[in-house]
């Protein structure tokens, strides 16, 4: 177990972090507000503090997949409860347990709040609790990846503990640049939706809030309306930005180098555009008697259709008063997810059309037993270990699905809200039904149900393993007895 390189790492997250404390500063002098001493002390704190835990790097740099879970798990972590401090020191979300949900629901792109009324935050810790989706979108040890060099070739096995999917490849040869592309085309996005929105004149403070919120399908808002306070324009633009950010961001990479045709035909893309045609399509006729007129029906149902399946969880109206075909459908999209490789939650389009494509192998096998079939994705075999892989995500998903379903039904709640609540902060949603819909929020829930919505949020973001994997025995066992060994050795 390489301590050492896990410890130069968090070290290296707690700096980054720092810096990132800095921004909200600026808006603190723009606005004259006090609370942008709080963020600056914090920023030099985390800064002084991963410098000192950076001062030294590890003699070896090489470490396995294990260790990248490790190192990704902890960061997020710590990511968390330093970002958390704000909100508690400010005393605008005094309590721990609250502020960590804000917090971790920020950094997972989750966008679940425990905040009655948004607007009495200071825009200091506005922009704070929106950039935090932008921060988590892509991943901290991506960018991490981006800026800092780690070297010892081991940059694979962190970029596979963070990103969303049943499988990460390199988009170059060098994990560095891959990287590099990712947060190209990232920041491209983002600022490009910013531009829109500012031309549908959008506030500039909200544009700033909304795009980021939304790079990151996180769902974060500055109005308690969401986006439903906003021109018929503004709700257009946000609607077709969270699809693009829950595509696969190497279909952007192939665009990039003139392979549109090749980026068009990825089936999870093309898999991932039928299903929100077809919901639009459906919600739309099931609504319309609600709306104004067809237009109307349209763009709410594509808005709702786009923000669930993105797992964004922005609203512009209350679907928890749609008729119940409609909720079912939004229910089912926040299981479906995104794509992987993109900056959307969920159980990823990916893992359904490789499990849809086993189910029909295993029913050819039944007619044709000595026929042998392999799987493809994309004129690619899939590997049988990917399978394997993602059978075994989904019986877990659905095990600690269980389980929290039972923990938080303690409280009390409806069945609508404890399953809805579980479903949308284990795929990073948001929103709900019933006392968890896009009109309440989760501050009613006892702390004990916070806390598995927590490890609810931050497991569906690592994606169940590099978190599962703290509670591993032989894990400590192995770090002790490293720690061990190379006191043993520093004695001799």
């Amino acid at each position: 177990m390489n301590s050492s390189m896990i410890r130069y790492i968090l070290g290296n997250v707690i700096k980054l972090e720092g810096l990132f404390l800095l921004l909200p500063c600026v808006f603190s002098l723009i606005y004259q507000e006090k609370e942008g001493a709080i963020y600056l002390v914090l920023a030099m704190i985390c800064v002084a503090l991963g410098m000192l835990l950076t001062r030294k790097k590890p003699e070896n740099t090489v470490f396995y997949l294990k260790e990248g879970c490790i190192a990704t798990s902890l960061s997020w972590i710590v990511l968390s409860f330093f970002g958390c401090i704000p909100f508690m020191v400010t005393g605008e979300i005094p309590s721990f347990t609250d502020a960590m949900f804000e917090t971790m629901s920020g950094f997972t792109t989750t966008g679940a709040s425990i905040l009655s009324d948004v607007e009495a935050l200071s825009h200091t810790s506005l922009f704070w609790r929106s950039f935090t989706h932008w921060i988590g979108g892509m991943g901290i040890l991506v960018f991490l990846l981006a800026v800092v060099p780690m070297g010892g070739g081991s940059n694979m096995n962190l970029m596979r503990a963070e990103s969303p999917g049943p499988s990460v490849g390199k988009l170059v040869p060098k994990m560095r640049h891959t990287a590099r592309i990712l947060y190209l085309i990232y920041l491209g996005l983002t600022l490009l939706e910013l531009i829109l929105l500012l031309i549908a004149r959008m506030p500039w403070f909200d544009a700033i809030c909304i795009a980021v919120g939304t790079a990151g399908t996180g769902g974060f808002g500055v109005l308690n309306s969401s986006i439903a306070g906003y021109s018929v324009a503004v709700q257009w633009i946000v609607t077709i930005f969270m699809i693009l950010f829950g595509i696969n961001f190497n279909a952007y990479y192939l665009i990039l180098f003139g392979e549109v045709k090749k980026a068009f035909r990825m089936e999870e893309v093309r898999a991932f555009l039928l299903i929100i045609l077809a919901a639009i399509v459906v919600i739309t006729i099931d609504i319309f008697s609600m709306c104004a007129n067809l237009f109307d029906a349209i763009t709410q149902s594509a808005f709702q259709v786009a923000s669930i399946i993105s797992s964004t969880g922005f609203a512009t109206a209350d679907f928890d008063q749609w008729p119940t075909l409609s909720r079912t459908i939004l229910v089912s999209l926040m299981f479906i997810g995104a794509c992987a490789g993109s900056t959307g939650g969920g159980m990823k389009v990916s893992r359904y059309v490789i499990q849809a494509k086993a189910i029909k192998n295993e029913l050819h096998s039944y007619i044709h037993p000595k026929s042998i079939r392999q799987i493809t994705m994309d004129g690619k075999d899939v590997e049988p270990g990917v399978i394997r892989s993602v059978s075994v995500y989904m019986i877990t998903f659905f095990a600690i699905f269980v389980a929290s379903v039972l923990l938080v039904s303690l409280d009390g709640n409806s069945e609508a809200t404890v399953f809805t609540a579980v479903t949308a902060t284990m795929n990073n949603i948001g929103p709900g039904l019933d006392a968890v819909g896009p009109t309440q929020n989760f501050g009613h829930f006892s702390d004990l149900s916070k806390w598995v919505f927590i490890f609810d949020m931050l497991a569906g973001r690592l994606e169940l393993f590099p978190l599962l994997i703290l509670f591993y025995p032989s894990i400590w066992k192995d770090m002790v007895s490293h720690r061990l060994r190379k006191s043993r050795k520093n004695k001799v």
